[in-house]
């Protein structure tokens, strides 16, 4: 029998910021690195991005995707960055995969971005990021779901820097408060850098519409924290993770980017969970 040792998965990673820099240094120390080749970095210029992997080419511009013979790109570089560099990925790349979700509250972006993927055959995916139990509410969407609640639940330094502050004086939260409960459509949009994964399990489920989302602080807590319930024709499911803050942007989770590394992975392994 022959034992064909696929090529290297070739990677472009649109951002440097927190999470791309943490999925580099978790991919570098894992037991499959040389599976895996970091072939660009994508920054809006060089003194953003000056620290790069060695194997990465530095693209300022979306149209410098093509050619680069990529096999995925990745995107954690906020909202704005998934509709300048997403559609030259789909046509660049037979998959793109965003960490910034809630740029997907644009519906006519959506709409673009599915269009040049169907038309180059290429996939848009959605990492579960922060968030357990994705896989378990898009298959109970098979069937009719009646409610999804998604309670987001951080210490309140973890709202500096959003529209929270304008909302509670973050300073005197003595106890969990709820500052804000509406639809995820309605997070998304006024908490871009927070609520990122109210996209993501309102996509997974009933929609940017139906499914509620609670922010709370919480001086009790120094974990960011989601809760999950979701009622349906399948049952019930409750799911509650608590997440390590990212060290160098307490905003985000170390989860968010374990997550992209693990899309990454899956499309090498030859067990994909």
């Amino acid at each position: 029998m022959t034992n064909r040792k696929r090529k290297p998965l070739r990677i472009a990673l649109i951002g440097w910021g927190a999470i791309n820099r943490r999925v580099a240094e978790l991919l570098s120390g894992a037991r499959d690195a040389g599976d895996i080749a970091i072939a660009a970095v994508g920054a809006r210029s060089s003194a953003r991005a000056h620290d790069i992997p060695a194997s990465a080419v530095l693209v300022t511009a979306p149209a410098q995707l093509a050619g680069l013979d990529l096999d995925l790109v990745v995107e954690a570089a906020g909202r704005d960055a998934v509709g300048v560099w997403g559609e030259a990925a789909l046509r660049s790349a037979p998959a793109f995969a965003i960490a910034s979700a809630s740029a997907l509250t644009d519906a006519s972006l959506l709409e673009r971005l599915l269009a040049t993927a169907e038309a180059c055959g290429s996939q848009l995916i959605i990492p579960p990021g922060a968030l357990a139990g994705i896989d378990a509410i898009a298959a109970a969407s098979t069937l009719p779901l009646d409610e999804v609640v998604h309670s987001i639940v951080k210490p309140p330094a973890a709202w500096r820097g959003t529209p929270a502050e304008d909302i509670i004086v973050l300073d005197e939260v003595r106890a969990p408060t709820a500052f804000f409960t509406g639809s995820a459509h309605e997070a998304a949009v006024r908490f871009p850098q927070n609520a990122n994964v109210a996209v993501i399990s309102a996509l997974a489920g009933i929609g940017l519409d139906r499914t509620r989302i609670e922010l709370v602080a919480d001086p009790g807590i120094a974990a960011n924290c989601h809760r999950l319930s979701v009622r349906g024709a399948f049952g019930r499911l409750n799911i509650a993770i608590e997440n390590r803050p990212l060290a160098s942007n307490p905003k985000s989770s170390d989860m968010a980017a374990l997550s992209l590394v693990r899309t990454i992975r899956n499309r090498i392994s030859s067990l994909s969970q």
